[in-house]
């Protein structure tokens, strides 16, 4: 008996030697078994393969695309759904842009358990043999076809986002809700719709729709805003209004519509529409009736009291007002959307610097200071009835210290509705009938009561020719001393300006009296040492006055002749005016006056043959020259 013995050192490399062989014997069986199954089916598919469902076992690949182009007629008779809402739209797939490869799909039929290597083939073919392969089919998908079909459902779906709106028709308030907007996602349905198409199966593709809101979808609230603006015209008021203020003002309905402005604005990053009345149009409109609201503060007016040493009030004091545009914007456009339709503009107040109560010691009013008297002989019953008029503006008026006093300002308007009439001015290098003429008599008084008070004179024109009435003294005789002394003032174009440079108020006063034909023009304050010393040329560089001017006067008869302007000689003076305070010069100016000479003016009538000689008769237009 022989016993063969196995050394556990050569065990490993017998067990390794066994599994090798298996191995091999596994690859030599899987290679053969591959190799014979294909050569089996060589040139058929392999048994268990459809394509999209359609058996195509044992076939070859051009009997297999034969038998799929007969079978598969999804392309054309295959249904895609569209649907939004309740609408629908349905097409093929071939509508699409789908196109089905036949051929394409009988060869990958084909391929199935070729290919993958070795154990991919096998791995095809159990799975074919066993369970079956159904591989998908082979399909072209035109993009291009799709989205134009998709883009003619877009254009029935899409629509734009639509704000809310209001506008009016006359006075009709008219309103439109907003609107969602949709928009067809083109691309992100294109996916969806490929999907679907490579199912091979019909069904219902999602339209992918996106809504986008409106900034303003309800504007109701705004409407009836419009609408309660507009259901009856608007009053504008002053507040605590009174006999003599301005106003009321009241705007019609169709007024009121020109003025409503609707606009949209953004708060919190959100849109809001805002309904009222245009801040520009209501801006001009305020502004206005401000010019009438507006009222300057009045000082009291006062007389001094002679014999008492006191001032005695003769008008009160009235508080100004001044009207706040951009408040009274606010007001009226929140009181309409209130519903209210009457409205007082803001205003400020503002106080008078001087009241009723105060006193002469609270103002340095204690004394008279200087007074001056000019006069007016000669003077028609208009020219005194313009002097009493234009002086009684001054009579009782404050001049604050510092102030620069204006005589037009205070003056007012010269018209007849003031009480002013017809006298001769000078105008346009003549002497006409005017309104107001006999004015400058006044002026030419406040010239000389501030020139001998020692005060700064900040502006003075002369007149263009020499008056007489302005250098006549108290015998009524002409005093060349007085030339040069005269003032005019033709406000807003020429006016006299002087300035309070003391520390205390000044007080006006102005007297006429008719039967003496004298103005005599007071001013009372607190002396502060002044004195004026002055010295005058008197007229020189005196030249004759022009020849005389004849005119024809349609209005007269013939021989018949009328003088309207009268000769004067021209000069020049030059006045040099010290004032002096303190045994010292406080100041000094000069005033230069230039006066033309003046031409007498006669008229006569159509017809006349020779108007010098009949103006010589009566002893109109006389000069060396005629």
């Amino acid at each position: 008996m022989t016993t063969t013995f196995i050394s556990r050192r050569n065990l490993p490399k017998q067990i390794l030697a066994a599994l090798i062989g298996g191995f091999l014997l596994f690859i030599a069986i899987t290679i053969t078994w591959t190799v014979g199954y294909q050569l089996l089916y060589a040139g058929r598919i392999f048994p268990g393969v459809s394509v999209a469902g359609v058996d195509v076992s044992g076939l070859s690949p051009n009997s297999a695309a034969l038998k799929l182009s007969q079978t598969l007629s999804f392309p054309i008779t295959g249904k895609i759904l569209f649907r939004a809402a309740d609408q629908i739209w349905v097409a093929s797939p071939a509508e699409l842009g789908m196109v089905f490869d036949p051929s394409a799909s009988a060869l990958a039929a084909y391929k199935f358990g070729r290919s993958g290597g070795l154990f991919g083939a096998l791995a095809g073919q159990i799975r074919a043999g066993g369970l079956g392969a159904d591989v998908s089919p082979v399909l072209i998908f035109d993009q291009r076809v799709a989205y134009t079909y998709l883009q003619n459902i877009a254009s029935q779906i899409n629509q734009p986002v639509i704000e809310a709106s209001l506008r009016l028709e006359g006075t009709n308030v008219v309103a439109q809700p907003g609107q969602l907007g949709r928009l067809l996602n083109l691309d992100a349905t294109l996916i969806y719709l490929g999907a679907q198409l490579q199912s091979f199966r019909d069904g219902e593709v999602p339209l992918v729709i996106q809504e986008a809101a409106p900034k303003l979808v309800d504007v109701s609230s705004q409407a009836d805003a419009a609408r309660r603006i507009l259901s009856q015209p608007l009053t504008i008021t002053v507040p605590n209004q009174r006999d003599g203020d301005p106003g009321p003002w009241t705007y019609d309905i169709p007024v009121i519509a020109n003025m409503i402005a609707v606009n949209v604005v953004e708060n919190n990053g959100r849109a809001e529409m805002q309904v009222g009345l245009d801040l520009a149009a209501l801006r001009l409109s305020l502004n206005e009736l401000k010019t009438y609201v507006d009222r300057q503060p009045a000082n009291a007016s006062f007389i001094f009291n002679d014999e008492t040493g006191q001032i005695e009030s003769t008008a009160p004091s009235t508080t100004g007002r001044v009207m706040d545009v951009e408040a009274s914007i606010t007001a009226v456009n929140d009181a309409l959307l209130r519903g209210e339709h009457t409205v007082a503009v803001v205003v400020g107040e503002q106080q008078p610097a001087v009241a009723d109560t105060a006193t002469g010691a609270d103002l340095g009013i204690t004394q008279l200071l200087t007074s001056y008297t000019t006069y007016f002989y000669g003077s028609s019953n208009e020219r005194i009835q313009n002097i009493v008029a234009a002086s009684g503006q001054f009579n009782g008026v404050l001049v604050a210290p510092g102030e620069t006093f204006s005589m037009g300002n205070s003056l007012g308007d010269v018209s007849l509705e003031n009480g002013f009439a017809e006298a001769l001015i000078i105008y346009g290098g003549r002497t006409i009938k005017g309104v107001g003429g006999g004015v400058c008599q006044v002026s030419t008084t406040l010239f000389r009561t501030v020139f001998f008070a020692g005060f700064p004179v900040v502006e003075r024109y002369s007149h263009a020719y020499r008056v007489s009435y302005y250098e006549k003294n108290a015998s009524n005789d002409i005093d060349p001393d007085l030339a040069g002394l005269d003032a005019t003032v033709y406000f807003p174009l020429v006016d006299f300006k002087f300035t309070n440079d003391t520390p205390y108020w000044l007080l006006m006063e102005t007297y006429v009296n008719v039967e003496a034909r004298t103005l005599t023009w007071k001013i009372y304050s607190t002396p502060d040492g002044r004195s004026v010393t002055w010295e005058t040329t008197g007229p020189t560089n005196v030249v004759p006055p022009l020849a005389p001017v004849f005119e024809e006067n349609p209005e007269l008869n013939a021989e018949q002749i009328k003088q309207i302007d009268y000769p004067a000689q021209g000069a020049d003076v030059n006045v040099t005016r010290t004032v002096w305070r303190g045994g010292q010069i406080y100041f000094s100016d000069n005033f230069q006056t230039h006066y033309q000479p003046w031409a007498a003016v006669c008229e006569y009538g159509p017809g006349t043959e020779d108007p010098i000689k009949a103006a010589k008769r009566k002893e109109l237009c006389l000069s060396p020259n005629t």
